[in-house]
């Protein structure tokens, strides 16, 4: 079966968020998918199933594609960048129409669709998810080294914590073990963006609960599901642009719209080959 390496939210080769998609043919079984995922070593790997009936179903539910995320350690229930990882394979080797929307149906996220701008840039409909306010939990600021002004909590169990400017984003060194402690799934430290940048605010996400090592994930297109309302509602604007300042970088549109929001960027491929077992 065909395996791509595409480096999602990225202009460049080298930049953005590396997701590992796995073309299949049939259904894979899920214990076969996360050993594949665990070989693989990226954050997440994408499995692409087509469909029996392309484009069929009923309403909402219908769909071109099956589409499940695993990262070395766990199934997923949502990824923004290894679903545009995704939908740039398949359009790039010419699975798919570049001129259609793509729809795949995932397991706990509902159907989620792709489309194809002018240029090669990618939208993705996702469903907000928008943090609560909560209190700050004890041991957050200890952990991530820095003072948290506000704190929120989604149905992702993301927890998002707001810190004073975007030098304080950047510089974030977390004590991951001891973040690792903290009830969430993940964090997201986040700031408005300094004057004069292009983008409107800035984050880093950490996952040390899923993600080996370091714990941090290049670029995030499901924390921007947070990130989209919460800066909306603060800069009184629905159309954003956010920079994920982790080593490698990656910028992510978003497009607040109601209870979705579009998650906009471009893809380059790196690899393309085959998986043998």
């Amino acid at each position: 079966m065909r395996m791509l390496v595409v480096d999602a939210f990225a202009d460049r080769p080298f930049t953005g968020n590396p997701a590992g998609v796995c073309l299949l043919r049939d259904a894979a079984d899920a214990e076969w998918m996360q050993r594949v995922a665990a070989e693989m070593k990226h954050s997440e790997t994408a499995f692409v199933r087509p469909l029996g009936d392309p484009g069929g179903g009923t309403g909402g539910d219908r769909a071109d594609f099956e589409l499940r995320w695993f990262t070395p350690v766990t199934e997923v229930a949502l990824c923004g960048h290894a679903t545009l990882a995704a939908a740039h394979a398949l359009y790039e080797t010419g699975a798919f129409a570049p001129d259609r929307p793509i729809r795949f149906r995932t397991l706990r996220s509902g159907v989620l669709t792709v489309t194809r701008a002018d240029g090669g840039a990618l939208s993705m409909d996702f469903p907000a998810c928008p943090a609560r306010p909560v209190e700050t939990p004890g041991g957050l600021a200890a952990a991530l080294g820095a003072d948290v002004l506000r704190t929120g909590r989604n149905e992702q169990n993301d927890l998002l914590a707001e810190v004073a400017d975007e030098a304080t984003v950047r510089e974030i060194a977390p004590d991951v073990r001891a973040l690792a402690e903290i009830d969430a799934r993940g964090v997201i430290v986040t700031a408005q963006a300094d004057p004069g940048r292009a983008h409107d605010f800035t984050s880093r996400f950490f996952a040390p609960r899923v993600l080996p090592g370091d714990a941090e994930d290049p670029v995030t297109g499901s924390a921007h599901t947070a990130l989209a309302p919460y800066w909306a509602a603060r800069l009184g604007r629905d159309t954003l642009t956010g920079y994920q300042a982790s080593a490698r970088g990656g910028h992510v549109r978003v497009s607040l719209r109601g209870d979705r929001v579009a998650l906009s960027g471009t893809a380059v491929t790196v690899l393309d080959g085959a998986f043998s077992a």
